[in-house]
């Protein structure tokens, strides 16, 4: 358990900030850069988490509780110096994407084949998925970045490709659930 009595260290006035273990690195890092995205991304799902349940959609609410548990081991492994994670961080593994895989084909069966690009939008909670999946992808570069700089755990980017599949196919999910058709592209439409 984290226990937190102070929430400013004034460490950070100065551009600075600390990773786990206590190494000190500019707050405009890329790593620090990776793992704010995953922060703003866990935001993100926690609005469509409380959209979700209180349309009262359980399940789903209880699926994005996990993935929000599994933002936070993430972040705080992407705040671990280079060179490996703390031994008490606990790390994204196969087992975490290829669970993520199984929640795609399982939401994505009996949707409607895509013909077309989709917009965001029909819903709150639709138009809010794809926010979610949009910082999930910039997140997922972040952490590309940083793998090209620093040693950073592989199965990383794989979790958070596969959970931007995931955000997408949820968003379809709910369009069918709320009764509210696709918003589709039309090339050229302007």
């Amino acid at each position: 358990m984290v226990k937190i009595n102070k929430i400013y260290t004034r460490s950070g006035d100065g551009g600075k900030t600390h990773l786990v273990g206590g190494t000190m690195v500019d707050k405009d890092s890329v790593r620090v850069q990776a793992y704010g995205e995953v922060d703003e991304l866990n935001s993100w799902i926690g609005m469509v988490r409380t959209l979700a349940e209180a349309r009262g959609l359980k399940p789903i609410g209880d699926r994005l509780a996990q993935i929000q548990n599994e933002l936070f081991d993430a972040g705080a492994e992407l705040a671990s110096p280079a060179g490996g994670p703390h031994p008490a961080v606990p790390k994204i593994t196969p087992a975490h994407w290829t669970r993520v895989e199984n929640w795609i084909d399982e939401w994505n069966e009996g949707l409607p084949e895509l013909t077309s690009f989709v917009l965001p939008g029909g819903t709150e909670m639709n138009a809010t998925l794809h926010i979610a999946r949009t910082v999930c992808r910039r997140a997922e570069r972040s952490i590309w970045a940083l793998l090209r700089s620093e040693p950073v755990n592989p199965e990383l980017p794989k979790y958070f490709n596969r959970l931007s599949d995931l955000l997408f196919a949820l968003a379809r999910r709910e369009s069918q659930l709320s009764g509210k058709p696709e918003y589709l592209w039309t090339a050229g439409k302007s």
